[in-house]
């Protein structure tokens, strides 16, 4: 009797040890998938400059495959928005630097829907055969939407501008940034379902050929182009060389207003100028062809100032060359971002009004409604800046210089503009001073060496306070400066006039792979209604 009682009352011992356990496995199970989504992003975030480790995309986009195959579109769109969330969150903390957190979240949580309706996408065609090829091409229409609205876009974290450092870069020269993020991407959900034919062979003993050959080919196709792509991509001079100086005056760090602030920049500029003009003097540096200043070098408005008018020539007359001024210039009531082409002799002769203006920061959309929620807010842009409408493209001593004013970098059109209106070379002026030390300059210079691939031509990239670079037509940077100094460069560079077949392509690469995306929605739309029309769910069709 006894013995029979231990043995029954054994279990009522042992149960409530268990269901602790099991609680926890099944809360595991629930969120392990949400938790993994917000981690691959973060991997997907790791890739991106300034790390060198751009590889680590296709890791994260395998992860987010594996996800997503086979799910619902709801849970698409959840996961995808964690994903989102885990990629931007610290992509984009560089937002909020002067700012706070508010405008850095909201941003983010705007930016993540995108994702999240890419997430939902790729659930639909994670069916089809081949799905690799379609879910990539769901996200390059994902980042083509991001790139356009709302406020004109935000085409910030295109996977293209993580792979600055990495095998799949030359694709740039054959469709710019769209087939540039359509082969990683490609190729980083091809290799989960590589994994995953593997896995499954072994476990049935079955190996689907078609399939698994498909798998394959999402693998090795990017990188077989990518290597092909490498013949695009030279640095030989078709228009002759030039010899550029590129200047960095920095800024203040502190102790001044900002009426002064924007003279001392102008002063610093003026100054870093002369200086090179005495080396150049001496013979210890090569004289320049012509010389490149940043953007808001200049905030007070020359045409209106006589002082800044003064400061500007004198600088020019020393170093003896054409200078690219970057003013902040009113004109008819309005105001522009302008770059300013300025002649030792003749005074400025030209001028570039910058076209995409950014939002939130140069000028405010929806100002009655914010000022009605917050008045500092609107304090913040107290004047709306107003857009160009027209291509830079400066002729200096000879050379044809184009002008894509900081934040137009990010943008496809506004880079391509400049080259097909006839620039043997592009310049890429910038003030990254209200960002401090943070990533943005480095992710922000990486857009330029993606455009110098994408185009074959030399960029160079003058800053207020750096990092300033000269960038090779391959995307190699040859010299830069550091971080809140006082510098210049100067280099010899190649001309070039040949258009890749990016630049002559133009929209149409980005425009076929949306084609291919909304094609695999559509199958996978149609699977879904005849399969619920048959009473059935539709089923793996890969």
């Amino acid at each position: 009797m006894t013995a029979t009682a231990t043995s029954v009352d054994e279990p009522d011992q042992l149960e409530p040890q268990a269901a602790p356990a099991s609680r926890g496995a099944r809360l595991a199970r629930r969120y392990a998938p949400a938790a993994a989504a917000a981690l691959s992003g973060v991997l997907l975030y790791v890739s991106f400059p300034p790390r060198t480790v751009s590889w680590l995309a296709l890791p994260a986009f395998a992860v987010f495959g594996w996800l997503l195959r086979g799910r619902s579109w709801k849970a698409g769109l959840g996961l995808g928005y964690l994903f989102g969330l885990g990629f931007l969150l610290p992509l984009l903390v560089w937002t909020g630097v002067e700012v706070g957190p508010g405008p850095w979240l909201a941003l983010v949580a705007v930016e993540a829907v995108y994702v999240a309706l890419v997430g939902a996408g790729i659930t639909l065609v994670s069916r089809l055969p081949g799905w690799p090829l379609w879910a990539a091409a769901v996200w390059i229409a994902g980042e083509a939407a991001r790139a356009r609205a709302p406020f004109g876009g935000f085409p910030w974290g295109k996977i293209a501008f993580g792979q600055v450092d990495g095998i799949f870069l030359p694709l740039a020269a054959v469709g710019g940034t769209p087939v540039l993020g359509f082969a990683v991407v490609l190729c980083g959900f091809g290799l989960y379902e590589v994994v995953r034919q593997v896995v499954e062979g072994r476990r049935t003993g079955v190996v689907r050929r078609g399939a698994a050959a498909a798998a394959l080919l999402s693998v090795a196709v990017p990188v077989v182009g990518a290597l092909a792509a490498r013949s695009l991509v030279s640095d030989k001079a078709e228009n002759g060389t030039a010899t550029v100086a590129v200047i960095q005056g920095n800024v203040p760090r502190a102790g001044l207003d900002f009426n002064a602030q924007r003279r001392a920049v102008l002063d610093y500029h003026a100054r870093e100028t002369e200086r090179l003009a005495a080396e150049v003097k001496s013979g210890r540096v090569a004289r320049p062809d012509f010389v490149l200043w940043p953007e808001n070098s200049s905030d007070v408005d020359p045409f209106t100032n006589a002082d800044a008018r003064l400061v500007i020539d004198d600088a020019a007359k020393a170093i003896g060359a054409p200078v690219s001024v970057g003013g902040v210039v009113e004109r008819d009531g309005k105001l522009y971002n302008e770059q300013i082409l300025w002649d030792p002799v003749k005074g400025p002769l030209d001028t570039y009004d910058k076209r995409q203006v950014q939002p939130f920061g140069e000028y405010l959309p929806l100002r009655s409604l914010l000022g009605a929620i917050n008045k500092n807010w609107t304090s913040m842009v107290r004047q709306d800046f107003s857009r160009g409408d027209k291509p830079g493209v400066f002729t200096m001593d000879g050379s044809r210089v184009g002008l894509v004013t900081c934040y137009e970098a990010a943008f496809d059109w506004a880079v391509r503009s400049t080259v097909t209106d006839g620039a043997q070379l592009i310049s890429v002026p910038s003030n990254n001073a209200t960002f401090d030390r943070s990533e943005m300059t480095y992710q922000q210079l990486a857009m330029s060496r993606v455009r110098a691939v994408e185009h074959s031509r030399t960029v160079t990239v003058p800053v207020t306070s750096g990092v300033s670079a000269v960038i090779m037509p391959d995307g190699r940077i040859t010299q830069r400066t550091g971080m809140f100094v006082a510098d210049s460069l100067v280099q010899k560079v190649p001309l070039r006039s040949s258009e890749t077949p990016a630049t002559r392509l133009g929209i149409l690469p980005e425009m076929l792979l949306v084609a291919v995306a909304v094609g695999g929605l559509g199958w996978a739309g149609t699977t879904v209604v005849r399969g619920r029309r048959n009473g059935a769910v539709p089923g793996d069709l890969a």
